[in-house]
């Protein structure tokens, strides 16, 4: 009889905290894991986790038994990466005393600052990152000038930019002691394409000076300074995945829960990511 605790390779790869399922693919097919002294390309390999050596750019790996989720301030100028050949400055800089393995779950720009969310848990960053849950990330940005009203329209009706159209869910104007040259928007989307939001300003002619991602669903990056993280608890994760109805939902004033009011609220419940 085969084993039966055998799992598909890049879902041991994201279990290991080396990087998620989509990084893993990544790795697989460029010839950078093996398997017991083998080169593997086939994305749906299966391995079993109490038997198998498996290796990523020469280096043992092993599954994480403990699930973290961290928070991190991302200062500009820092690769969204745990290591770079060039040697420019990295996450990995900043999180060396952290006792466990993690990778980052999608990225910010080099030139942006803010939000960035690390684990060790595969099914996490992918849960994050699909377009399916449209998870709305909301960020700060500094313009080269004053968009009109009909101008912030456009982002919201959406823009064609390299990938596709987007839209914004909500833009807002904020009050920052602007100048008569610069102002502050906050912006929300759900997308997460290549400078998106850099993109967007410039097709509506502004350049984008400052960007900085101050929440992920309703999780919102507050208690530490730039260059510093701090560890999630099970609800501050389940915060980032509020559904947008959660979010605009009017408060009704009840004298008391019926058991219909029961039953749709623990329906609601169920869309929360489950801990194991």
């Amino acid at each position: 009889m085969g084993s039966t605790t055998k799992i598909r390779l890049n879902k041991f790869i994201a279990e290991s905290g080396v990087a998620s399922r989509r990084r893993a693919d990544s790795y697989i097919t460029q010839g950078k894991v093996t398997v017991n002294g083998k080169k593997v390309f086939e994305l749906g390999t299966q391995v079993d986790p109490q038997v198998d050596r498996v290796m990523v750019d020469e280096k043992l790996i092993k599954q994480e038994t403990e699930k973290v989720y961290v928070m991190f301030f991302k200062p500009k100028n820092v690769l969204t990466s745990m290591e770079d050949p060039e040697g420019r400055p990295t996450i990995a800089d900043y999180i060396q005393d952290l006792p466990y393995r993690v990778f980052p779950v999608g990225r910010l720009d080099w030139d942006s600052e803010g939000l960035l969310l690390l684990t060790n848990d595969g099914d996490f960053a992918n849960r994050v990152m699909h377009p399916k849950e449209e998870i709305p990330k909301t960020y700060h940005v500094k313009l080269n000038g004053h968009p009109t009203e009909t101008e912030i329209a456009k982002l919201k009706r959406g823009v064609s930019i390299i990938g596709g159209k987007v839209a914004a869910q909500e833009v807002e104007k904020l009050r920052r002691n602007d100048s008569s040259e610069k102002s502050w928007f906050r912006i929300v989307i759900s997308e997460g394409k290549n400078r998106q939001i850099r993109k967007m300003f410039e097709k509506i002619g502004y350049d984008v000076e400052k960007l900085q991602r101050i929440k992920i669903g309703e999780l919102e990056l507050r208690g530490i300074e730039r260059g510093e993280y701090t560890l999630l608890g099970r609800k501050a994760v389940e915060r980032i995945f509020y559904t947008q109805t959660e979010r605009t939902k009017p408060v009704i004033k009840r004298k008391k829960s019926s058991k219909r009011y029961q039953e749709k609220t623990k329906s609601k419940n169920k869309n929360k990511f489950k801990f194991e």
